[in-house]
Order: structure tokens, then C-alpha cells, then sequence
């Protein structure tokens, strides 16, 4: 072969060598592009199933809220009438107020009226033990000659249902002797029953 002959097959090898760089980056645009359609629909589909995910959560989350909602409203607090019911709620503050007055305010002549009140608002439980009560201290507040003077200073009403309430009440009482005064507190747990047009008290828990 001929120097002119080398130099012409080495030229066209050279030039066959840019041909084939040349084609490589359009190949892979070509191939890039051929893919792109490929990786765009996967992404729609990822995306797709995101929404629907978080379309089903919104909903689970939705309906446990009802749920929670419905559980509130059917439990016993929320037939608590003394968040409900302003009115029969100082009523019955009222009377029980009026009636720990009544059987802890006593004089050393006055022990009948007392005694007599108690059983007027009194009822149950609470009536026997004051009851017994009274009969063992009748004769202490007549020879020392003690008056008492009881005021509930703060009630509140915790629960109250049809016909039944329980109350937490802190008493003030001031004691007299000699013209000598003691003051003292008191917190008493109180269950009321409504009975003839009235609270009355049925038991009474010292705290």
C-alpha cells in the first residue's frame, strides 16, 4: 500500500471515529427522552396513590372524631345537669346551704328547734347519724353552754341527676362560750335526694 493510500485510510478511520462521537450524544438524548415518558407516568402514579392514602386517612380520622363525639355525648357527664341546668343547680345549693345552717347552728335553750329542723331536712343515712349524734351531745351543749353558728361560705354542685345531687360545701363556724369566740372550717361531701318539692340532705362525709 502506498503512503497516499495509508494516509487516506487513516483519514477516513479518523473521520469514521467523529462520526461515531458524534452520534453518541444524540443517542442517548434519543434514549433519555424514549425513558422520560416512562418515569413521568410512574411519578403520576406515585402521586396518585399519595392522594388516595391520604384521602383514606382524612377519612378514618373523620369518622373517629364522630365517634369520639358520640362517646361524649352518651356519657354520664353529659347528663350532668349541673352543667347544664343553671337554675336547678342553685336551687339545690340553695336548700342544702340553708339546711347544714339550720342542724349545725344550735343555742344551749335552742337544742329543740335544732332537733326539730333536722328532721325536716334530713333524710336516710344522714338523719340516723345526726340523730345519734344530737342524743349523745344534747346534754354537753346544755351544761357548757355553747352556741354554735354555722355558714356554708362556698358550695359547689358536682353532680346532679334527676332526683339526686352531690355537693362539696366549706363551712365557716364560729363557737361561743363565756363571750370567748373560736372560729373554725369545715369541708363537708353532701349527697341530696329531692323529696316532697325539696332537697334534702342523705348523707353527709366529712373531708
Amino acid at each position: 500500500m502506498s503512503e497516499t493510500d495509508t494516509e487516506r485510510t487513516a483519514s477516513d478511520t479518523a473521520e469514521g471515529g467523529l462520526d461515531d462521537q458524534d452520534d453518541g450524544p444524540e443517542a442517548t438524548d434519543a434514549a433519555s427522552e424514549g425513558a422520560a415518558p416512562g418515569r413521568t407516568s410512574q411519578a403520576v402514579g406515585w402521586r396518585r396513590i399519595a392522594l388516595v392514602a391520604l384521602a383514606v386517612v382524612l377519612l378514618a380520622a373523620g369518622v373517629a372524631f364522630l365517634y369520639e363525639a358520640h362517646q361524649t355525648r352518651s356519657t354520664p357527664s353529659a347528663e350532668n345537669h349541673a352543667l347544664t341546668d343553671t337554675e336547678a343547680t342553685n336551687r339545690v345549693a340553695g336548700d342544702v346551704d340553708n339546711a347544714l345552717a339550720r342542724i349545725f347552728s344550735y343555742t344551749p335553750k335552742g337544742t329543740d328547734a335544732t332537733e326539730k329542723s333536722a328532721r325536716s331536712v334530713l333524710t336516710g343515712r344522714a338523719a340516723r347519724q345526726y340523730g345519734e349524734l344530737f342524743d349523745r351531745v344534747r346534754s354537753d351543749l346544755a351544761e357548757q353552754k355553747v352556741s354554735l353558728t354555722t355558714v356554708a361560705v362556698r358550695t359547689g354542685v358536682v353532680e346532679l341527676h334527676d332526683g339526686t345531687a352531690k355537693l362539696l360545701v366549706f363551712l365557716d363556724q364560729t363557737s361561743r362560750r363565756d363571750a370567748k369566740e373560736t372560729y373554725a372550717a369545715a369541708q363537708l361531701s353532701v349527697t341530696a335526694r329531692f323529696e316532697n318539692d325539696r332537697w334534702r340532705i342523705a348523707d353527709i362525709q366529712t373531708r
